[in-house]
């Protein structure tokens, strides 16, 4: 199982998995041009993907997707609410490639099994992924408000997990964004900050969790240093630091090709 987080925050997320005998894209929320600039930096390239899978709906996820099926012929993979909430500046989609999967229940491209479960976000139904191949398990949880016992079931014994850790407190309440934005940020179905995300891997360690990336930063609400260092100081208060590995994915390029 090889995977990569290409690039991963509020001007674009799309990241690469291969396992099973498929090759595929969680997201694709940059043009096509960039996607080929992105994985040839890991000496990959977009030809022959087989499927691009939607976490949801919102721009900075899915506004390069028209494109890149069009372009290579690659089939679409989402939840019926969030086809029925697609911007439409995406253009159209060959019918056989529109491909509508039930979120909470397994489906398999190949030999890969996918698991999409519920998260909590504000969109038409948003979805995590927990993917699953000769004993190697790799789950993707970001745009969250926060982390359920059923979402910790769902990514538990995970080799490695993309956890978003998208804002620190204090900065987003200081910064210049409106106070409807704010709000929204901080709500249950906004999105996760450093401290909780550390909390959720101090949770996710006793259930066999211990590598992780942290992903879907705020450019203006964070830093790459800022979100470690908070993770890895709950982690060290609860004595766990030693034997968890944490990184954080790049904004605008891979953090590098992870092999499980």
């Amino acid at each position: 199982m090889l995977f990569s987080p290409l690039c991963s925050g509020s001007s674009g997320n799309v990241s690469y998995l291969e396992a099973g005998g498929v090759r595929l894209l969680i997201d694709a929320g940059i043009t096509a041009k960039r996607l080929r600039s992105l994985m040839s930096m890991i000496d990959l390239s977009p030809e022959g993907l087989d499927a691009i899978l939607i976490t949801h709906e919102h721009s900075d996820h899915v506004s390069g997707i028209g494109v890149l099926s069009r372009k290579y012929n690659i089939p679409v993979y989402a939840a019926e609410e969030c086809w029925e909430r697609m911007p439409k500046s995406i253009g159209a989609i060959a019918t056989k490639n529109i491909h509508v999967f039930e979120p909470d229940r397994e489906f398999y491209l190949k030999q890969l099994c996918v698991h999409p479960f519920s998260t909590p976000h504000d969109a038409a139904h948003a979805v995590g992924y927990s993917f699953v191949h000769s004993g190697k398990k790799l789950s993707i949880m970001t745009d969250i408000g926060h982390v359920s016992k059923r979402m910790l079931d769902a990514v538990a014994y995970s080799d490695l997990i993309l956890l978003e850790a998208n804002h620190d407190v204090d900065m987003l309440k200081a910064g210049s964004y409106p106070y409807p934005l704010k709000m929204r940020i901080l709500s249950s179905h906004g999105h996760l900050c450093n401290e909780d995300a550390g909390l959720v891997l101090q949770k996710l360690h006793a259930r066999g969790v211990k590598n992780a990336i942290l992903g879907h930063l705020s450019e203006e609400n964070n830093t790459p240093e800022l979100a470690l260092i908070t993770v890895q100081s709950l982690l060290d208060e609860a004595g766990l630091l030693d034997s968890m590995f944490v990184t954080v994915a790049d904004r605008f390029q891979p953090c590098g090709l992870f092999e499980l």
